[in-house]
């Protein structure tokens, strides 16, 4: 199989950056605001993911038994909530 050249068109389209490109380029957040106007720059630029907790929570690795674990697990959807609630009423 021959490897296929790149076309111009292609190199033309996406042209590897040079110093003084580079030396232009502007954060998004100011040229979107001038390319699609506020409220569209506004929506692309609004972060993604789940929102930040004013409470953030810590990952630890807890050893139960298997019966304990079983009967907070028997409990439904959001046992690990009621748990944590539990354990911080306990304290």
């Amino acid at each position: 199989m021959k490897k296929r050249a790149k076309s111009r068109k292609t190199l033309r389209d996406n042209p590897e950056w040079t110093t003084e490109m580079i030396a232009k380029a502007r954060p998004a957040k100011e040229v979107l605001p001038k390319i699609f106007g506020a409220r569209a720059a506004a929506t692309m630029l609004k972060p993604r993911g789940r929102p930040r907790s004013p409470e953030s929570k810590v990952a630890i690795s807890l050893r139960l038994s298997p019966d304990t674990l079983a009967r907070w697990k028997a409990t439904g959807p959001g046992w690990q909530t009621r748990m944590a609630n539990v354990l911080r009423e306990s304290v």
